[in-house]
């Protein structure tokens, strides 16, 4: 599910997140913005995911690097805190 290779930017959501539906846009817009590829992780669906990377708090963005994690961001974010995060 989530790249061994390359830098990825992680999203952490749920459906019923108010929150995580209010960042489509933001994040539609970093997929244009970005070359760093964006993977969405279903914290109910994909519940040892979540678990295996300490997700507490949804939206939860965390960028990896060749399969580790490089940093974590909890919370909405802007375009430029996103793109910020995965320089």
């Amino acid at each position: 599910m989530i790249p061994e290779k390359g830098k990825v930017l992680v999203d952490f959501y749920a459906e019923w997140c108010g929150p995580c539906k209010a960042m489509k846009p933001t994040l539609d817009k970093f997929e244009e913005s970005s070359n760093v590829p964006l993977v969405k992780v279903n914290v109910d669906e994909e519940s040892e995911i979540a678990k295996k990377y300490g997700i507490r708090g949804i939206p939860c963005f965390i960028l990896m690097e060749d399969g580790a994690e490089v940093s974590k961001k909890v919370g909405m974010q802007s375009i430029d805190q996103l793109l910020e995060l995965v320089k």
